[in-house]
């Protein structure tokens, strides 16, 4: 899986949110560390749209406006599962590797 889509799903995870509001979030969480773009966001949310890992629906704001608001599956749920899996084995060689090296 992608480095931004799990980072879509575990943002989700915490409960719904929108689209500048998971981006908010992951530069918040992140310390800044972490950006996503609008061109590569609106696209990984789409994609796992039509994978079943999300729903949208549109709502409107506090503020009026009108967003799509994305909401993390069952399937989706077990999809972060095993991205969490995965990405600690990752982390694991790369930090083995950085040690070493």
């Amino acid at each position: 899986m992608a480095p931004l889509e799990l980072m879509i799903l575990q943002t989700l995870d915490a409960g719904p949110n929108h689209g500048f509001g998971i981006t908010l979030h992951i530069e918040t969480v992140s310390g800044g560390l972490l950006g996503v773009e609008e061109g590569s966001l609106y696209p990984a949310l789409h994609r796992l749209e039509k994978e079943g890992a999300l729903t949208a629906d549109w709502t409107v704001t506090p503020a009026g406006r009108r967003a799509r608001l994305y909401t993390l599956t069952a399937a989706g749920r077990k999809r972060l599962a095993k991205a969490r899996e995965e990405w600690a084995g990752t982390a694991k060689g790369l930090n083995r590797l950085l040690r070493y090296a």
